[in-house]
């Protein structure tokens, strides 16, 4: 891999500006390297998040996962949730296994790894060090009317962008 390509934007710095909101984990430290169980060479399992303080006319949210650094023009999805009902506030570790671990009508759309699941940090060997950005985004309707079937993530991403209303985001990083 080349080292000295340019590093990524930060994508949702290219985006209309919207409030922030609290996005935690027990696992996972803003800036810090991922734990070895979010690793796609691990067992896949997506980490525990919890968020607060978002805008009270919130309706729904979305769960997204993204690395910038891929090196492909598109970045990488690894995980995206849609139709979160505004009373979640959390997901559990391995609530991205499939949709049996959601709540209420919250269904996970296809990752760039073909998969209706969380997908871990996978970047190439010898690559530099990639960031990985957990976003929950809170979203002014109950749902995005999107077939989870049937769209990507970035049609998710282009969806939300008129109805969100707050954003909050937890970059970890991981090297192969």
């Amino acid at each position: 891999m080349n080292l000295e390509r340019p590093l990524a934007p930060e994508p949702y710095e290219m985006l209309p500006q919207v409030p922030s909101f609290t996005l935690t984990s027990p696992t996972l430290v803003d800036g810090q390297p991922m734990p070895y169980a979010q690793l796609a060479d691990g067992d896949n399992s997506s980490p525990e998040l919890h968020w607060s303080s978002f805008p009270a006319e919130t309706k729904s949210f979305i769960v997204t996962c993204f690395d910038p650094d891929a090196p492909t023009p598109s970045g990488f999805w690894h995980w995206t949730i849609v139709d979160i009902d505004a009373s979640v506030t959390s997901l559990p570790a391995g609530a991205g296994q499939s949709d049996l671990f959601l709540d209420g009508a919250a269904a996970h759309v296809k990752n760039d790894a073909s998969t209706y699941a969380y997908y871990g940090a996978a970047p190439p060997a010898g690559d530099r060090p990639h960031r990985y950005i957990f976003a929950v985004h809170a979203l002014d309707v109950e749902t995005l009317d999107l077939d989870p079937q049937e769209v990507t993530p970035a049609v998710v991403a282009f969806s939300s962008l008129g109805h969100t209303l707050a954003r909050a985001t937890l970059t970890v990083t991981h090297q192969n």
